[in-house]
């Protein structure tokens, strides 16, 4: 079947979704989240393009990006191979990191653009990841509010205010604001685990008695059950590395 053509954006500004694919971790670290925000910069001037937010989960990522010349794309696609390539050397994997292509949507208002921006913003408040907008750094909230050469603050805040000061303290108060309106493009996040729910999965896929049986197999073995528990849904690496007490490394490899 075909796929279906991206709808394009008259104002150039998409909502971007990008998840992991078989909803599997793509941050397993602070250290991955800055080296993907190092991989959107590093494009940013030759492919002319803008940021305007971003919320960065443990299994997927949100992005609002303003294209100025070079197709989206083709922005996406350098952006993720760019990202790809240095995860897959860390964790000494190969393949494929995203779930297919990126998901998208045209964001042609102004308030269609906030909308967007505060439901990403609050997303880890929404997850219990954080209890306020100004804790942590995976969202662009912060950038609204301090010097930051990766987004383009200025637009958006421009909406509120000329003046700089009040402009982001309306922007802090619309942020802040719960609000039923979300964007048409939302991740819908899998059903998490519980350890023993997932333990009897993994007995039932790869007949064995418990996940520490792993441990005294030999390779060839062990990575077969490996590849077999990592397509198990609601199921991180983390959760596998504490189940079998095999580690994170190992598990990415097999």
């Amino acid at each position: 079947m075909a796929r279906q053509a991206r709808q394009k954006s008259s104002s150039g500004i998409y909502h971007i979704l990008l998840r992991g694919i078989n909803r599997q971790i793509i941050f397993e670290d602070d250290e991955d989240k800055e080296k993907f925000l190092e991989c959107v910069s590093f494009y940013k001037a030759g492919c002319h393009y803008e940021v305007y937010g971003y919320c960065l989960m443990d299994n997927h990522i949100h992005l609002v990006i303003k294209e100025n010349g070079t197709d989206i794309g083709a922005i996406m696609k350098r952006i993720g191979v760019r990202y790809v390539a240095w995860y897959n050397r860390k964790y000494y994997r190969c393949g494929h990191l995203f779930q297919d292509r990126f998901q998208s949507e045209p964001v042609e208002t102004d308030s269609y653009l906030l909308t967007v921006l505060r439901y990403i913003h609050q997303n880890p408040v929404r997850a219990g990841l954080i209890q306020s907008l100004s804790e942590g750094w995976s969202s662009s909230y912060s950038a609204y509010f301090e010097a930051n050469s990766l987004v383009d603050s200025s637009y958006i805040l421009k909406m509120f205010s000329s003046d700089d000061e009040d402009a982001r303290r309306q922007f802090n108060r619309f942020m802040q604001v719960a609000d039923d309106a979300v964007p048409n493009l939302v991740y819908k996040e899998p059903v998490l685990l519980r350890d023993e729910e997932a333990r009897v999965l993994i007995q039932q896929l790869t007949n064995i008695r418990t996940p520490l049986e792993l441990q005294t197999m030999k390779k060839p073995d062990r990575d077969e059950v490996l590849r077999k528990i990592k397509q198990i849904e609601g199921l991180s690496t983390r959760q596998i590395a504490r189940l079998t007490g095999i580690s994170q490394s190992v598990i990415a490899r097999a």
